[in-house]
């Protein structure tokens, strides 16, 4: 997600502003900061339960465990639908940088680190007593929001044109901030170990050759 939003999403915006002097950074800056403070609200306003943690966030809610565990990993999935939405969008309307094939990479990155995302949702229900479909059915669902949210981005691009390069830095901000607040804490929770390191390193470089070379 930081390789993808950095290749595909931040980089282009500003290549968007290139020639228009040192100022030409603020609108990428702008759209990442309302990306980070949109993700930070959600974060504020939805009842979600982190792994690893009994303690929920957001408001008061008699929801189970597993529905507030669901509702984490849907925030997750928004920012993500709206990356490869707008990449798309960039693409398809021949904006500087990005390239179908770019688009298709951020697709593929995405895509890989959804199984992992998918089975946080699925393996806590199956332990609760759930069938195997339905664990299956519902860790899959929690990801329908991204779909929705990358078709809304590719619908409305012809509407979005004036501000496509302030959604590309916008929707980088937000996946920047499900990284930092959630999966980084996370990934670093039990005894100490280098493996969440390590999985950074393989996932950033695997997202930056996807980029670069099918870009």
């Amino acid at each position: 997600m930081v390789a993808a939003s950095v290749w595909s999403l931040l980089i282009p915006a500003m290549e968007m502003e290139a020639g228009k002097g040192a100022w030409a950074v603020m609108p990428a800056a702008v759209g990442f900061l309302l990306g980070m403070a949109f993700l930070y609200i959600l974060d504020e306003v939805t009842p979600h339960l982190h792994l690893g943690n009994d303690n929920p966030e957001g408001p008061r809610s008699k929801l189970s465990r597993t529905a507030m565990l669901a509702l984490a990993v849907t925030l997750h999935n928004l920012p993500e639908g709206m990356a490869v939405g707008v990449v798309f969008a960039g693409a398809e309307q021949g904006a500087t940088g990005i390239t179908m094939a770019a688009a298709m990479a951020v697709s593929l990155g995405i895509a890989i680190q959804n199984v992992p995302e998918g089975a946080i949702i699925s393996m806590p229900m199956r332990v609760e007593g759930n069938s195997k479909w339905r664990s299956f059915m519902l860790g899959s669902l929690s990801g329908v929001v991204e779909p929705l949210g990358g078709l809304a981005v590719v619908l409305l691009a012809s509407l979005l044109t004036p501000a496509l390069l302030y959604l590309l830095a916008f929707a980088a901000g937000a996946m920047f901030y499900v990284v930092i607040e959630e999966l980084i804490p996370e990934a670093s929770q039990g005894r100490h170990s280098n493996l969440a390191t390590i999985g950074f390193a393989f996932g950033f470089v695997l997202m930056m050759v996807l980029d670069v070379v099918l870009g």
